[in-house]
């Protein structure tokens, strides 16, 4: 068994022994929004937006992209859960603005293996082989922050199947300081 497996076995032992009433928490959000964030192992969405288990939705992926998923992610939370406001939050100092379409699927070819990045850039290590299947995907990375955020928050708000009426909130996390940033175009965008 790996260290870290122990630990996350180890720690739900703990958390499972003082779970108290949570078991009885209903299934939709009690404070009827989402959030579409960052994987980025430096936000803390319960902390960044003071929630508790039970009170929101969170969808988080690589960059806090309106992907096809996390829009289906955001349709089923309104359609069948009830929620009724949205947010949209990129954060600033975000790995999706090191790399680009090209650049993954480039060292995709050469190895499945991690990458590094120095100062000559993003180079493979790996003995390879890679995959071609990358050509396929779209990684949505991105260069400007603020403009990450406008697209996204236009994307929801194009697609079908969301109802006009969901404001959807566009910001940015500051990871230097903890703070959300509006972002007015997107703001403007998301608007009911």
């Amino acid at each position: 068994m790996s260290k870290i497996l122990e630990e996350v076995l180890s720690a739900n032992e703990h958390y499972s022994k003082n779970f108290g009433k949570k078991g009885d928490l209903a299934l939709p959000p009690s404070r009827h929004f989402a959030i579409l964030t960052c994987m980025d192992a430096r936000i803390d969405p319960a902390k960044m937006a003071g929630l508790s288990e039970g009170d929101a939705h969170v969808i988080r992926n690589a960059g806090g992209r309106a992907s096809d998923d996390a829009i289906r992610s955001l349709v089923i939370s309104y359609k069948l859960l009830g929620t009724k406001e949205w947010f949209v939050i990129h954060h600033s100092d975000c790995g999706m603005m090191l790399f680009d379409d090209d650049i993954m699927r480039n060292l995709l070819s050469k190895s499945l293996d991690t990458a590094t990045i120095g100062a000559k850039g993003w180079e493979d290590h790996g003995k390879g082989p890679g995959s071609k299947e990358a050509s396929y995907v779209s990684f949505l990375a991105f260069k400007d922050l603020e403009r990450s955020v406008v697209e996204d928050v236009q994307r929801i708000r194009r697609s079908p199947l969301v109802p006009s009426r969901i404001p959807i909130y566009g910001f940015y996390y500051d990871v230097k300081t903890g703070k959300l940033v509006e972002v007015p175009e997107a703001m403007k965008a998301g608007k009911a």
